[in-house]
């Protein structure tokens, strides 16, 4: 199982410095990959679970590519409708490309209604328009010339550069009902739920076709002692806790545990350097020593 951690690369605590910082404490800390959060537009819907300076998802993946070396770099997950798949193609074949292969993207269908209104996508529509753009991609991503349907003629699409990644990059579909994992059996590689319970990865992992990978994201909230409380999350608890959910988690098939030190609650974020620590952390205890698990 591979390790991998969530970026923000949101919020007042947060700079163009210390996106870089974060990607490289991960990378030197033994993590496969970073992943970073999407909001093209920040409503206030949005804003309220996480809050401006919102450092643009694709542009910001660009850059970090040139400031690390060997850890991969996703999108935990962007919001299918909210680009144009032709553009959202595009940029993410050159991003893989100028990586060196080291793209993945997540996509999922998005939840703040009011970005969608702004971008003037039927917020009720938003799941079979992500399955459409899931499909361009696969096909984009795959061919050197395509044939689209524009406002009055179908046209032909030059894809070139493809995604260095055969067939393409990692395909995480984000979400934690049964759409996103129909979707995760229709078109991902993988799938991605959020914070999800010990019941919902079962029921989920008993859903996926074969071949399909199991890629969750859960909290790293490491506490001094061991909660005892009813209903504690995955990832929130002792370390020794937190080794049992990742055992768990293994024993599942999960090919690729995302770890979250976000609290929740914005008031609560922590300072740059204490999140780093806690990377860190992680790290030395879990990607550096598999024998921990």
């Amino acid at each position: 199982m591979k390790l991998a951690v969530n970026l923000p690369n949101f919020g007042p605590q947060i700079d163009h410095d210390g996106i870089e910082r974060w990607a490289r404490t991960a990378e030197e800390s033994g993590f496969d990959a970073v992943l970073l959060s999407d909001h093209l537009a920040l409503t206030d819907d949005a804003n309220r679970r996480s809050p401006a300076p919102f450092y643009e998802c694709l542009s910001t993946l660009a850059w970090l590519a040139g400031r690390t070396t060997s850890v991969r770099l996703g999108a935990g997950v962007l919001i299918g409708s909210h680009r144009h798949p032709v553009h959202l193609a595009r940029a993410t074949a050159t991003i893989d490309q100028l990586s060196g292969g080291r793209l993945v993207v997540g996509v999922g269908v998005g939840w703040a209604a009011e970005a969608f209104d702004v971008l003037g996508v039927p917020f009720g529509t938003r799941g079979a328009r992500t399955d459409a753009v899931l499909a361009t991609l696969r096909q984009a991503w795959t061919a050197d010339v395509i044939t689209l349907r524009g406002d009055h003629a179908e046209h032909r699409v030059h894809t070139r550069p493809r995604p260095l990644q055969r067939p393409h990059p990692p395909l995480w579909i984000g979400g934690n009902g049964a759409p996103a994992l129909r979707r995760t059996n229709r078109f991902g590689t993988a799938w991605h739920p959020l914070h999800p319970s010990r019941e919902r990865c079962r029921a989920g992992v008993a859903q996926l076709n074969e071949g399909k990978l199991f890629v969750p994201r859960v909290f790293f909230l490491p506490t001094p002692a061991r909660v005892t409380a009813p209903g504690r999350p995955l990832g929130y608890g002792s370390l020794d806790q937190i080794a049992d959910d990742l055992t768990f988690l293994t024993g599942l098939g999960a090919d690729t545990v995302v770890l979250d030190t976000d609290p929740g609650n914005q008031a609560l974020r922590r300072p740059l350097d204490d999140d780093l620590a806690l990377i860190r952390l992680a790290g030395a205890t879990f990607a550096s020593s598999p024998s921990a698990l």
